[in-house]
This record gives C-alpha cells, sequence and structure tokens, in this order.
C-alpha cells in the first residue's frame, strides 16, 4: 500500500491530515497523476485537500526528507525530474537491492504468499485490461513493495519506498507512449522463478525485468498539468472546513 511506516499509536487529528497529504502527493506521483517539474504551490493543495498550509508544509517538509519531492528555500517545492544519469542510477541501485531480495525469497515463500503476489499480479493485468494506467502503475509498485516487505529487512523496504517515486518519474518523462510501465508478464516469470528455489535464477529474473524496464525509457512528450485541486479531489473532506 502507499502509506508508510505507520505509527503503533493511533496518530492525532493533525497527524492524520498531514498523513493523508503525504499519501495523496506520493500516491499521486508513483500513479503518473503529477508530471516531473509540477509546482506543489502550498494555497492549492490546502485547497484540493480541505486542510491549512500548516498541514501541507508539514507534509511536504515530510516527503523532500524522504527524497520524494525537492524542497527549495525560496522556490517552493516541485515533483522532481530527473535526468539520464539519474535513470541510470535509480536501475543500479533497484537492480542490487532487488535482486538480492530475490535472492533470498527463492524458495522460501509459502503457498499463500505465492497466492497473494499472483493476485496482485491479476490484479494489475486486469487494470491495463482496462486502460486504468494509475491503478496498474500502483499495484506494480505494490508488487515490488511486498516482495520487499516478504525480505523482511525494514530498510529494503524504506530504499524501494524511496526508489518507486523516482521510477514513476522516469517512466513518465521517458518512456514511449503505448508502452507498459511494468511488463505484467515479467511479474509472472518472477513469480515462477522465486517458486522454483533457485535464488541465482530468481535474482537474474528480476535484474532481467529492472533492465528491460530501463531500456524502455525514452524521451517522451511533455504531459499536461491538471490543477492541483482536482488532481487531490478524492482526499478532500468537505466535512471539515479549511481551516
Amino acid at each position: 500500500m502507499l502509506a508508510r511506516h505507520p505509527p503503533v499509536v493511533p496518530p492525532a487529528p493533525a497527524d492524520t491530515a498531514t498523513q493523508r497529504v503525504y499519501d495523496g502527493i506520493y500516491g499521486a506521483i508513483v500513479e503518473h497523476r503529477l508530471p516531473p517539474g509540477t509546482r506543489l504551490r502550498e494555497q492549492e493543495l490546502a485547497e484540493g485537500f480541505g486542510v491549512s498550509r500548516t498541514v501541507v508544509r508539514q507534509a511536504l517538509q515530510r516527503l523532500a526528507a524522504d527524497q520524494v519531492i525537492a524542497l527549495e528555500h525560496n522556490k517552493g517545492a516541485t515533483v522532481p525530474q530527473p535526468d539520464r544519469a539519474q535513470a541510470a542510477q535509480v536501475f543500479e541501485a533497484r537492480q542490487v537491492i532487488e535482486g538480492d531480495i530475490a535472492r533470498r525469497l527463492a524458495g522460501q515463500l509459502s503457498a499463500a504468499q505465492v497466492a497473494s503476489l499472483r493476485a496482485l499480479v491479476a490484479a494489475e493485468q486486469a487494470a491495463q485490461a482496462r486502460a486504468d494506467k494509475a491503478a496498474a502503475v500502483r499495484l506494480s509498485g505494490q508488487f515490488h513493495r511486498e516482495l520487499a516487505v516478504l525480505a523482511g529487512n525494514p530498510l529494503f523496504v524504506r530504499w524501494i519506498d524511496e526508489l518507486l517515486p523516482l521510477t514513476s518519474l522516469l517512466i513518465l518523462q521517458y518512456q514511449r507512449g503505448g508502452h507498459p510501465g511494468c511488463v505484467t508478464h515479467r511479474h509472472d516469470e518472477l513469480i515462477e522463478a522465486l517458486a522454483s528455489g533457485s535464488p541465482a535464477r530468481a535474482a537474474a529474473e528480476m535484474r532481467k525485468h529492472l533492465q528491460e524496464l530501463a531500456r524502455s525509457l525514452r524521451e517522451g512528450p511533455a504531459r499536461p498539468v491538471a490543477p492541483l485541486r482536482d488532481v487531490f479531489a478524492a482526499y478532500r473532506e468537505p466535512t471539515h472546513p479549511i481551516p
């Protein structure tokens, strides 16, 4: 899921609002609803989420600390615009981390865990079939994140959480039109490799999958940016007036 590192103790209302804004922006980036370079203006976000600018500012600071957005003094917040050099770094890091995750999981997954992964891939394929790109991208990221969770190392999950938004931005900025962000049949093949019990095969299949995704990146046309109030309309709580 997109919510990250949920607290053990139920948060106070202000924290809940901040988390809602955090999750909304994080999810919009991962789901390709916020193109690279989009200005994240506090007032627009406050109106979009139905919260105060203070809550928005807190969420933006957390997102910047997690390297999901860029936040500069006197310039405000923007969705990052990763370049080709960063693309190489992102996919190199993912191959190292996720290759090791696949190696560790090979032959170690229970039948229930394999079934859960297959259900995620089936949901992703269904989203692609109905041309719901946002859902397909979200489910693809969820699949990769779930593998990190199953590996049992919280640092793996944290690293994947930081790399997924960058990957989505790279796909949005450089991938050819009509090419699926993450090819679902590769996910099927990866599950087969994990179930085979061969660490070498599982790691090689993961690296192959990520290399294919990296090779699909090309310079693409600029995407139009919708008003932030429209992008985050689903997160607004109309029963609570904007402070």
